[in-house]
């Protein structure tokens, strides 16, 4: 009776090892398209060092083997496995992706010149990825070409590149790719393509355009092709890294590339859907959307205040006007450049970045923060609030964008704003508890859930750097940067033990 007990229990275990087996081999599937995505961009830095016959190129052929030899070893471990991912399965692949990437992407910056300890390396590659735009990194302009470039391609791939190209190539795998794209991003606007297929295509297609647009621009504006190439990068994906540690301040006696520079940090701000729109004949699309409209009305309002508040201190008004547009627009849209240090500029303009630092661009777009939509919904729900203690019998129906607000996005605004600003208390606790100052703390908290890079103070701040700090702190900035880029929720769903229980 022992023996065939005992094949009983060994037959159960084999079979609940191949059904978990079945449950994650899609999942590495998924992911081990990402990650040759990955190792194709990685490759481009490496052909321009071999061409400059830089040392580097040896630590990105190096660091392309490892990703391809990891993509090779899932691919034929998964072969015979069909990519049919449930909408738990969404959550993970949207989860691991970010983090498997942001590790990969450092081990340029591990083998590179920089030498960069794992730590510092995962840091800035989190950092890139997640288009916060904080960095450890200091001299910059000495880095070989290869690096300055893949830096600026990281937080390409970050801002948009990837999450489309996910788009585009998860429904071959008969994957849904707008659910991916839920999971991940605020934009529950209706479709405006029949098929998810046409809307990555086209959503990449406007990326790539623009990004060529600010290529030449800032090219002909008097950048060097390289600062080109990696500002138009970085500038439409909303990351922030430049190619010296002034920042765009190196540009900063060139207003006319400010000017550029907060154009194109604006056009990365608005939501990509409604750019399809446009192209598709619905000209009026984007002065119709009322979170477009929130936004240019903020920033209106603020450049104004600021830009009169400099010119009361006694800078000349031009010079005011350029420099407040250009770091406001940086920080609400969470890139993260900057061409002065506004925390010099008095009392009131540093807090007044601080509340900047939440905003966050359109829903839809390549920028962070909570998005300028969550903060008009929770004034309509304010609204409707006093309405109702004024007349408690009467039935007022909230309406944004011509939609219904319904109890399902009410519910999902009240509880992503509640864990934004409670993982922000987190991490600042945890960074006070590793001996930062209460500056450093909240303010880099902040930074890294909203994703805009510069905190406040002395060490972090628009002139700062992120290396002084502990690694333990650096650690726990990247837990923040990836949770801000995933909009917090999707992460914690993966904390609950109601996800695992299936």
């Amino acid at each position: 009776m022992a023996q065939p007990k005992r094949v009983k229990e060994a037959t159960m275990r084999e079979s609940v090892l191949r059904e978990q087996w079945l449950n994650w081999a899609p999942i590495l599937k998924v992911l081990s398209v990402l990650w040759l995505v990955l190792a194709a961009f990685m490759m481009v830095p490496w052909l321009v060092l071999v061409i400059e016959e830089e040392p580097d190129a040896r630590a990105f052929a190096l660091s392309t083997g490892i990703v391809l030899a990891s993509v090779a070893i899932s691919w034929l471990a998964t072969l015979r496995i069909k990519v049919s991912l449930k909408p738990w399965q969404m959550f993970l692949v949207t989860t691991l992706s970010w983090v498997s990437i942001s590790t990969f992407a450092s081990l340029p910056l591990v083998l590179g010149a920089p030498q960069l300890t794992f730590t510092n390396a995962v840091f800035e590659s989190v950092s890139a990825i997640t288009t916060t735009g904080s960095t450890v990194l200091s001299h910059i302009d000495q880095l070989s070409d290869g690096l300055k470039l893949w830096r600026g391609i990281m937080q390409w791939l970050g801002g948009i590149g990837i999450i489309v190209m996910g788009i585009a190539i998860l429904p071959f795998l008969k994957v849904g790719g707008m659910r991916l794209f839920h999971t991940e991003s605020s934009d529950w606007s209706d479709k405006v393509m029949p098929k998810t297929g046409g809307i990555a295509k086209a959503t990449l297609s406007i990326y790539v355009g623009f990004t060529t647009l600010a290529m030449l621009s800032y090219w002909l504006g008097g950048m060097t092709p390289l600062d080109a190439v990696v500002h138009a990068m970085t500038s439409l994906a909303t990351g922030g890294f430049a190619n010296s540690d002034a920042s765009f301040g190196a540009y900063a006696e060139q207003p006319h590339l400010l000017w550029l520079g907060s154009l194109f940090m604006l056009m990365g701000a608005l939501p990509f859907v409604l750019y399809i729109r446009v192209l598709r004949g619905a000209r009026m699309a984007l002065w119709r959307d009322q979170q477009v409209h929130g936004l240019l009305v903020l920033l209106a309002t603020v450049c104004l205040l600021l830009t009169l508040w400099r010119m009361w201190l006694g800078t000349p008004p031009f010079e005011a006007l350029t420099h407040v547009v250009f770091n406001v627009i940086s920080v609400v849209t969470t890139t993260g450049y900057a061409s002065d240090d506004y925390t010099l500029w008095g009392s009131m303009a540093t807090v007044a970045f601080f509340y900047l630092t939440f905003v966050g661009g359109c829903s839809g777009s390549t920028a962070g923060g909570m998005k300028i939509f969550r903060f008009q919904v929770a004034m309509l729900l304010l609204v409707s609030q006093l309405r109702f203690l004024n007349h408690s019998s009467g039935v007022f129906v909230s309406r944004y964008n011509g939609q219904t607000l319904t109890d399902e996005i009410t519910r999902g605004v009240v509880a992503f704003s509640f864990f934004f600003f409670l993982t922000i208390a987190g991490l600042a606790l945890g960074l006070s508890l590793m001996g930062l100052d209460f500056v450093t703390a909240l303010s880099g908290a902040a930074t890294a859930v909203a994703n805009v890079g510069p905190g406040l103070g002395d060490i972090i701040g628009p002139s700062g750097n992120f290396i002084p700090l502990p690694d333990a702190a650096k650690w726990l900035l990247c837990v923040g940067m990836l949770m801000g880029r995933l909009e917090i929720l999707t992460v914690l769903v993966l904390l609950t033990p109601m996800f695992w229980r299936r």
